[in-house]
């Protein structure tokens, strides 16, 4: 049964890679063609090229945050928190029939795409799961529960 929870476990792991990668990859596509995401951005929205900077920036930070142990959690909520707030504009590319670089240009993909965002919603959602069992996790318990103790001592000596 270990060795089951064990493959799990990896698998879990290596697709947390690919999808940090993947999240990385498109973050910097934000940054060399900011125009074509720019497009998309709901014209109620001000200042689109700013808003792709920021979402490419977030998106970057996600990614590399979905690697570093301590911090996995909260970047993968800050993702969802991403992809939900970037939906508009991959909506307003489907219905307006708004081409991007890099993806065909098939109003009909556009509409299926759509529903992919639940699907990276739930990837991220995946690894908010049980932060217990994430890489590293009794190290931060441990320095956490330090810290906490250590503070505590210090404020009780006052």
């Amino acid at each position: 049964m270990k060795l089951h929870h064990s493959n799990s476990h990896r698998r879990k792991e290596i697709l947390r890679g690919i999808f940090a990668v993947c999240i990385i990859i498109v973050g910097i596509t934000h940054f060399i063609r900011p125009e074509q995401y720019a497009r998309i951005v709901p014209p109620e929205l001000p200042n689109p090229v700013a808003l792709v900077y920021i979402s490419g920036f977030f998106e970057i930070l996600g990614g590399i945050g979905l690697m570093i142990p301590f911090v996995s959690v909260a970047a993968a909520w800050g993702l969802i928190a991403l992809f939900i707030a970037v939906f508009p504009a991959n909506i307003n590319m489907a219905v307006n029939n708004i081409p991007i670089e890099g993806i065909p240009h098939n109003q009909v993909l556009y509409w299926v795409r759509l529903p992919f965002q639940a699907v990276l919603i739930a990837w991220a959602y995946w690894y908010t799961r049980k932060p217990q069992e994430q890489p590293g996790a009794e190290i931060i318990e441990k320095t956490a529960g330090s810290l906490i103790n250590e503070t505590a001592g210090s404020l009780s000596d006052r």
